[in-house]
């Protein structure tokens, strides 16, 4: 089976939704999405979106804030059209119908986070990503130019690699001209061809055996890139929230958002003791590079599973207004938030590194684009600031819809593409090898790539991510493709850079600490 589009757009949070209806006016698009539209790893984001909006804050002090999170690694360049740019796609927001919380006197409510200078975070309650979510799905489903698939999966790109021998002599010059994708009702792999595509399929939370992300989060994007051929950067630094709740067995961790701590929120170990000034001079307001740090060396100093935030100081109607949400989930677990310090540990929660793209979201591979926490764009370095990453995605979105518009035409439909071949396959049976694999492969990643690693852990890592990548590779080469055997295969393509490149930074850098290396300091 074959479609056709002008755009197809994989994955379906803030930046393939404002995408899809960008071009959607100049082309047919084909929006896929593994599972329902509304599952992205948007819709978890809690916290907010940073712009700047109102004196005294200034474009200066944003672009300042991010490089300084970013521990040296950003791009100046683009952390400037970034910030510049952040305000007119707020405002594109508000005009889809987004909702963000306002003053008395219509005035936006302005949240701080850990490493802001300034109140500049844009919020809707503690649910601002559900809010976006839920406003574009609506507009992207009353679309008539956009055909919406879901529970359709992205198994592979489509390039010169499927065409044989014909074009052998261009793949130093690799074009992307669709995907295969598993419809997973139908458990058939149908081709879905296009001028242009786009990647939006978010991070690799699932690494780690401890993620806020939710179970969709596997990495998908970076690892169908890098299996084209494409370039990939920047994957050893993976962000870890520092404030997930505390609730062995839950998953995805339940995130306590950053905004806690801008609110008022004291970080305090078990016997009640502050103890982020120890570590950094703004407490519990440093970037959560630090703040990570902070908890997992109390945690294992005193030798204990979690610590507390503390909100108890504040007033208790206004704390339980404005975070609705975390209020509701605590005192489902017993915990009154106004009378109860909360336990949290870090968890796992945002890819920095990603596909490379251009300022206009293009990847090394023609006719490929890809925005939010799958591309790397140069804005997040080392360390991405609390809040950047909506605005990152809604940004390269529209840079990268640009883009598309002004060059899809040029590029025809390629034909001649072979259907998927599963000849010499069949079901796999026993989904335990699997389900063992992909549990010893978030074993390996949070016991040895996670907030503190070593030469020692790295190098065991990589033996041991080496026997589950071969298990897999032969097992998916004998079954019928299915979305679960992708899921760990893709997860086990990006652990693999993950490791790699953590190994080749011979320093600590931001989100990436080496034991065996002093943290390198840079010139004032």
């Amino acid at each position: 089976m074959e479609k056709v589009y002008d755009f197809l757009v994989i994955g379906t949070g803030l930046g393939g939704l404002s995408f899809a209806l960008k071009v959607a006016e100049k082309g047919r698009v084909c929006l896929i999405t593994k599972t329902q539209l509304e599952e992205t790893n948007t819709r978890y984001a809690q916290g907010g979106i940073a712009a700047v909006t109102y004196e005294p804050d200034s474009y200066e002090k944003h672009v300042n804030d991010t490089l300084v999170a970013g521990d040296g690694l950003c791009d100046e360049e683009v952390v400037r059209m970034v910030v510049r740019e952040a305000p007119s796609q707020i405002r594109r927001l508000v005009k889809w119908g987004t909702s963000f919380d306002r003053e008395s006197g219509g005035k936006f409510e302005l949240a701080r986070e850990g490493g802001h200078s300034e109140h500049r975070i844009l919020h809707h309650k503690d649910n601002t990503g559900e809010e976006i979510q839920h406003t574009l799905s609506g507009r992207v489903r009353e679309h008539p130019n956009i055909d919406l698939l879901e529970r359709h999966f992205a198994v592979d790109l489509i390039t010169q690699h499927h065409l044989g021998k014909l074009v052998k002599r261009y793949l130093t010059d690799i074009e992307c001209y669709g995907a295969y994708v598993l419809d997973l009702d139908s458990e058939k792999v149908i081709k879905i061809l296009s001028r242009t595509t786009l990647l939006a399929t978010g991070g690799a939370g699932q690494l780690y055996a401890t993620t806020t992300n939710p179970v969709i989060a596997t990495g998908d994007g970076v690892a169908m890139v890098y299996r084209a051929k494409g370039i990939v950067d920047h994957m050893e630094f993976i962000q870890f929230h520092p404030t997930s709740l505390y609730n062995p067995g839950e998953s995805p961790s339940y995130l306590i958002t950053e905004a806690m701590r801008g609110y008022g929120g004291i970080l305090k170990n078990q016997k009640g003791e502050a103890f982020m000034k120890k570590y950094d001079e703004r407490g519990s307001l440093a970037p959560r590079d630090i703040v990570a740090r902070a908890i997992d060396n109390e945690m294992k100093t005193h030798g204990e599973e979690f610590v507390y935030l503390d909100v108890t100081h504040k007033e208790e109607k206004a704390l339980k207004k404005h975070f609705p949400n975390i209020t509701k989930k605590c005192q489902s677990l017993g915990i009154d938030i106004a009378r109860d310090m909360i336990p949290v540990v870090p968890a796992a929660h945002y890819q920095c590194g990603g596909i490379r793209v251009d300022r206009d979201g293009a990847t090394w591979i023609r006719r490929l684009y890809a925005v939010g926490e799958v591309s790397s764009t140069g804005l997040h370095g080392a360390n991405r600031l609390a809040s950047n990453s909506l605005i990152e995605a809604i940004v390269f979105a529209d840079r990268a819809a640009r883009h598309a518009i002004r060059s899809f035409v040029a590029y025809p439909i390629v034909e001649r593409i072979p259907d998927w071949d599963e000849s010499g396959t069949t079901h796999l049976e026993e989904l335990v090898l699997v389900t063992q694999n992909l549990k010893e492969l978030q074993q390996i990643m949070t016991n040895y790539v996670g907030i503190v690693r070593s030469d020692l852990r790295l190098e065991r890592a990589a033996a041991r991510l080496e026997i589950i990548f071969r298990e897999t590779e032969e097992l998916y080469k004998k079954s019928r493709v299915s979305k679960r055997i992708c899921e760990l295969r893709n997860l086990i393509n990006v652990g693999y850079l993950v490791i790699k490149m953590a190994q080749a930074r011979r320093e600590s850098r931001g989100l990436h600490y080496n034991m065996d290396y002093p943290r390198r300091e840079l010139a004032e």
